[in-house]
């Protein structure tokens, strides 16, 4: 028994915080889980941003809803979802993703809460579980199943590595060449046929 585990974005989706870096002019915000590995640093650095700029979930959320899966990703998963269960294993929020899952029709997401104050500033997080994506695998495969999984960033690398079969999707040179060992795709049909041949 198979399960697909993919990421979110930067697989299926652009990459939040870079689309609201761009929209809200501060491009600090344009760092993600690509360039900083460590998940809990990266967002107490995000917030702050948030904070000095006024900015709050409303603003975020108004970006999120212009914004499309990436192209081709939506016909991807609905034929994935014929071959197998599928599970996206983001690090991003509940509150984020619904409209982004809405353009995929529905896929299950495990994702994370944001703590949010009545005037919509963003005071927190709560991660789901430490390492959400390899624990989440783990679980899975205690379970009794095989999982396969996909991803693009350093938070991506574990879930893929323990999995009876792991891609890197869209990835960068950098994480590619420190993982010679995982094969590496760009286009939706090359990963398809690589996790079809991984169901078996």
């Amino acid at each position: 028994m198979n399960i697909v585990c993919l990421d979110m974005e930067g697989v299926l989706v652009p990459e939040i915080w870079i689309a609201f870096a761009e929209e809200s002019g501060i491009p600090e915000l344009k760092r993600t889980t690509r360039d900083e590995p460590d998940y809990d640093k990266l967002m107490k650095w995000r917030l702050e941003i948030l904070k000095e700029h006024g900015l709050g979930l409303k603003e975020i959320q108004a970006t999120i809803a212009k914004i499309d899966p990436l192209p081709g990703a939506k016909e991807f998963l609905d034929e994935l979802r014929t071959l197998a269960q599928v599970v996206i294993l983001s690090d991003t929020f509940e509150q984020f993703a619904k409209p982004l899952m809405a353009k995929l029709n529905w896929p299950t997401i495990f994702c994370n809460t944001l703590e949010v104050a009545p005037d919509g500033a963003i005071t927190g997080y709560r991660m789901r579980c430490p390492q959400s994506k390899l624990t989440t695998v783990k679980a899975l495969q205690s379970m009794g199943y095989e999982t396969i999984a996909s991803g693009d960033s350093f938070n991506d690398l574990g879930m893929i590595q323990a999995s009876k079969a792991g891609f890197l999707f869209k990835s960068t040179q950098a994480i590619r060449a420190d993982h010679p060992e995982l094969p590496a795709f760009e286009e939706f049909g090359e990963l398809l046929e690589a996790i079809k041949g991984a169901i078996g």
